[in-house]
């Protein structure tokens, strides 16, 4: 399945949860979609009512540290965000990104390329074919590591929730 969309890039590295979602919001029983409407809300308050479906984030180093909440990656996921691209992610979001069925791409290169064109560049299109690992941003092309094993079997199953309700019967 191939994401097309715009591009935001957040030039900064160690993102986290608290900025992704905000820390304020945690224990407040929101839907998907009212988290989504705080999504990036402390390093973008306009983020929520600007992204559309498909547009992805590209980001440095880190991404998304912190704390393990999953509102970190339901809020993205539920805002439109078709992908998430980083030069690296900490661990445990990386896992609820997997977990929650949105796609986390790990690419230093696309991530280095985005932060040095951050104005020619921010709102361009992006083209991701994950089946293929290949990203299309300002005419360049970079690879990545396709998904494999357990992680995709639980990505294409639309998240953990989904495929354990599978395995179960």
């Amino acid at each position: 399945m191939e994401i097309k969309g715009r591009v935001w890039i957040l030039d900064d590295d160690d993102i986290n949860t608290d900025v992704i979602y905000p820390g304020k919001y945690t224990y407040e029983l929101f839907s998907n979609e009212e988290m989504a409407s705080h999504a990036m809300e402390d390093f973008d308050p306009e983020f929520a009512s600007k992204v559309r479906e498909g547009d992805v984030i590209i980001a440095g180093k880190n991404f998304g540290c912190g704390s393990s909440r999953e509102q970190a990656v339901t809020c993205l996921k539920y805002s439109g965000v078709g992908a998430i691209v980083a030069a690296s992610y900490a661990r445990i979001y990386y896992r609820n990104a997997i977990n929650q069925a949105l796609y986390a791409i790990e690419c230093p290169e696309a991530s280095e390329y985005a932060r040095s064109h951050v104005d020619e560049l921010t709102g361009s299109e992006i083209t991701l074919d994950p089946e293929k690992g290949t990203l299309t941003l300002g005419g360049e092309e970079f690879t990545f590591s396709q998904m494999s094993g357990k992680a995709k079997e639980i990505f294409e199953a639309g998240g953990l929730a989904e495929y354990t309700k599978k395995k179960l019967g």
